[in-house]
């Protein structure tokens, strides 16, 4: 079951962690429905029973998430900031959430028993990381995706003014076999657009 908040209590929350830590959060405002849906209505959802999204934050993208998997099919998320983690526990309570660094994503999947995951659904601010940690990051995220399995993360418009964001543009066609760029999404603070990648 989950709850929902308002709209003005997430913003402010989620405000708030920025302002405390920017390079975890990467955003000043939740991301908006427009964002969520583009983020998983390219996937085939029929191909699809194991699922992880990476930095949830206050939920966002969880519910599209949810709504599209069957009563069998797999989930969990991966928070490492305790607020977010916190705020997570209490809107989707028994939802899986580890709060961990998606860095250990195969061990967690081995500890949910599962040998691989059809898709991962990431909320991470890919242009404030370093170098090392973007590589390291896409590294096992692609070590755990099957075959053909689904990658869907979002930049900001904005945000290409940061030498991080052209530098994950760029890692990405080493690690996916197909690589695209969803329509900008203009109803979204700031405006953004989806990678769609595929294994």
């Amino acid at each position: 079951m989950q709850t929902k908040p308002t709209p003005l209590a997430e913003s402010i929350r989620f405000f708030s962690r920025f302002a405390t830590d920017p390079s975890a959060v990467g955003a000043v405002a939740p991301s908006s429905s427009a964002l969520a849906r583009a983020m998983v209505t390219w996937i085939d959802w029929s191909e699809v029973d194991r699922v992880a999204e990476y930095g949830p934050g206050t939920g966002a993208f969880t519910p599209q998430i949810l709504d599209r998997l069957g009563e069998e099919d797999r989930f969990f998320a991966v928070e490492r900031d305790a607020g977010l983690a916190r705020r997570f526990r209490e809107r989707f309570p028994g939802t899986p959430l580890y709060r961990d660094s998606v860095e250990n994503i195969a061990a967690l999947c081995e500890r949910e028993g599962l040998e691989g995951l059809d898709a991962v659904i990431c909320g991470l601010p890919w242009a404030s990381f370093p170098p090392d940690l973007q590589r390291r990051l896409l590294e096992q995220t692609a070590g755990v995706l099957r075959e053909g399995g689904y990658f869907a993360t979002f930049a900001y418009l904005s945000g290409f003014v940061v030498p991080g964001a052209h530098r994950f543009q760029r890692l990405l066609p080493e690690y996916f076999s197909r690589v695209e760029r969803s329509p900008v999404v203009w109803r979204n603070l700031p405006p953004a657009f989806v990678y769609r990648c595929r294994r």
